[in-house]
């Protein structure tokens, strides 16, 4: 699966599923490299070694106990045509890298817990909502909820709103400004008219 072979047959008698159809096989050609170990017990994480199996054109770990995250090394098996990871307890993305594989013609991620928006282009614009049935926190296309944006970005004014605003704030210390010393002349004018006040305190006291 890591390097290339010459095409020669083995004698094995056995029942393999490829892109969903069981097939029941006597012979089978070396350089036809799948992996097929679904419904078992098998627990952990997948590896990144995953990745060095780049003739690898199958691969089944569906109904198993699987957990973790999905490797981005996966998107290394540039031949791989089904890959069946459903019915595990996978968690996280799916890594955008998988967009690379070009001969992929069965995509089945269900019944897992994986979440964030499914990768788009190539490929992954064929594959239907069965993909990735069961996934509550999976999003965007073919899935009918789309990827909202949780963050609010902050207020920002154009510039003509940020001046204005400045000039207004400036209008109101100015009139401010105009009212006292308004204020403050006609306070003086009525004390050189009528002369200097009598003040009912002995000290004098200033209201503003």
């Amino acid at each position: 699966m890591m390097k290339e072979k010459t095409a020669e047959y083995y004698e094995v008698r056995m029942t393999i599923t490829i892109k969903g159809v069981d097939f029941e096989v006597t012979k089978v050609l070396d350089i036809f490299a799948m992996i097929d170990l679904s419904n078992n017990q098998f627990r952990g994480e997948i590896s990144e070694n995953i990745g060095e199996l780049e003739l690898l054109k199958g691969l089944n770990f569906s109904h198993n106990h699987l957990s973790g995250h999905l490797p981005e090394a996966i998107g290394n098996l540039s031949n791989l045509e089904w890959l069946d990871l459903s019915s595990n307890k996978l968690v996280g993305r799916i890594p955008e890298q998988l967009v690379d594989l070009t001969f992929l013609e069965i995509l089945n991620l269900s019944f897992n817990e994986l979440t964030g928006p499914i990768p788009q282009g190539k490929q992954f614009n064929t594959f239907g909502i069965e993909s990735y049935e069961r996934n509550l926190g999976l999003c965007g296309f073919p899935l009918p909820n789309d990827c909202a944006n949780d963050i609010t970005p902050p207020l920002i004014l154009p510039e003509g709103d940020r001046s204005t605003g400045v000039i207004f704030e400036w209008n109101i210390i100015l009139m401010d400004y105009a009212s006292g010393l308004v204020a403050g002349v006609a306070m003086g004018y009525i004390v050189f008219q009528t002369g200097k006040p009598q003040w009912e305190y002995p000290f004098p006291v200033f209201i503003t």
